[in-house]
């Protein structure tokens, strides 16, 4: 590539980065925000504390101070208009893939990812646009190519994948796909435990990787420093997982007691990703997939209450790709974990400070703490007594940027 078309591609890139986010892409914005006037659930505490001011710089929460404190120079006020202010939301499985997708995840409340396998390393470009400051987000922990027997397109996201062209369930092929993907740098190994329930040719039930195989990939990830997160839908591919040593399950729309109470012993983490199995029950998905899904759907329902009473850990993720049409939505998912029998406060806590501890993120981000980085929304309700509050997300901050802001409403 000449030194030419780089500038080129960075000219191109520069535009579609203002256009798509309407930042500055000359690196991070740095400027300083006091928010005030406004209600703080920190994602820790069952309750919401009033007459409290926000201050943010350099991406962090510098303080927070009593409202009758003088805010120090420095610091551009954003008056939040007496409504509240919660950690922004979790998505720890989703295919974000491009810009849009990521503006769209953004504009909902979503200010952290984890994705569960997209065709050709985009995530892993999406995580460092955000870390640089190019974008404000979301941070991303990238899954890069899903390690499954059939690789299909995924063959042609990198030359070394070539020799998987004809299938991955070998050791030797398994640590070979776990390691290209720790090269390109992701933070996270997504692996299969059973069958797809999207598809009308395969069976959710039916296990995929054995018990043996599993163990294999974890393996591999825990050499190169990831964790592994497993598609299962039936419960034999869930136990083999949990029993491999999986960070987390993903669905579970098929687990069993005894399989649930050892992931609670285990601390295996539940990601029900109801929101996309209720999507099966639409239109536009073809016939045999909606009479599945009118079976599956009560069944999941009746893991989540099943889950949450015997205390498994639970994150949100909402299986989605955040394209124009789709209104999967985490906080549609937290509303629907209310109505199966978590509290507003269990729900919101899935979605922030567990979602964090999953991804291994508690230290840095999911609450609002000083010296946490500032990913935080607005929005126009107590939402431990109005959870639906969620779906009207005012203003938007990830890593001290200000994504989106729709308030004040009336001109001055």
């Amino acid at each position: 590539m000449t030194p030419k078309t780089i500038l080129r591609s960075g000219l191109i890139l520069g535009l579609i980065l203002a256009s798509t986010f309407g930042v500055n892409t000359h690196g991070s914005d740095q400027q300083g925000y006091a928010l005030v006037n406004t209600h703080i659930f920190n994602g820790l505490e069952n309750k919401v504390v009033s007459g409290r001011t926000v201050l943010v710089r350099d991406g962090v929460i510098q303080d927070i101070i009593k409202t009758r404190d003088t805010v120090p120079a420095g610091f551009t006020t954003v008056d939040c208009e007496d409504n509240y202010l919660i950690p922004g939301l979790f998505d720890v499985h989703t295919h974000l893939a491009n810009l849009e997708q990521a503006r769209r995840a953004l504009e909902s409340g979503v200010t952290t990812v984890r994705t569960a396998g997209v065709p050709a390393y985009q995530d892993v470009s999406l995580a460092a646009l955000s870390k640089a400051g190019k974008v404000p987000g979301p941070d991303v922990v990238a899954a890069g190519v899903y390690v499954t027997p059939n690789l299909e397109g995924s063959v042609l996201a990198d030359p070394r994948l070539v020799e998987l062209a004809n299938g991955v369930e070998s050791d030797e092929a398994l640590r070979h796909l776990v390691k290209v993907n720790i090269d390109r740098g992701v933070g996270v190994i997504k692996t299969r435990g059973t069958e797809r329930a999207g598809r009308a040719d395969t069976d959710p039930r039916e296990q995929t990787y054995t018990q043996h195989q599993l163990e294999v990939v974890v393996d591999e990830a825990t050499r190169g420093g990831v964790p592994v997160m497993v598609h299962a839908h039936g419960d034999e591919g869930a136990r083999a997982a949990v029993l491999a040593g999986a960070r987390s399950i993903e669905h579970g729309s098929y687990l069993t007691i005894d399989t649930l109470k050892l992931m609670r012993a285990r601390g295996t983490f539940l990601v029900p990703t109801y929101i996309t199995m209720v999507e099966m029950l639409e239109q536009e998905y073809e016939g045999v997939l909606r009479v599945r899904g009118t079976y599956m759907v009560p069944k999941l329902e009746k893991v989540i209450r099943q889950a949450h009473k015997l205390g498994v850990a639970m994150a949100t993720g909402a299986d989605n790709y955040y394209d124009s049409q789709s209104v999967n939505r985490i906080s549609l998912e937290v509303w629907h974990l209310v109505r199966l029998g978590l509290s507003p406060f269990e729900a919101l806590q899935a979605a922030t400070v567990n979602a964090a501890e999953l991804l291994m993120l508690g230290d840095r981000t999911g609450r609002i703490d000083v010296g946490f980085e500032a990913d935080l929304i607005l929005v126009p309700a107590n939402p431990l007594k109005d959870i639906s509050a969620l779906q009207d997300v005012l203003l938007v901050m990830s890593n001290g940027q200000i994504a989106l802001q729709r308030i004040p409403f009336a001109k001055h």
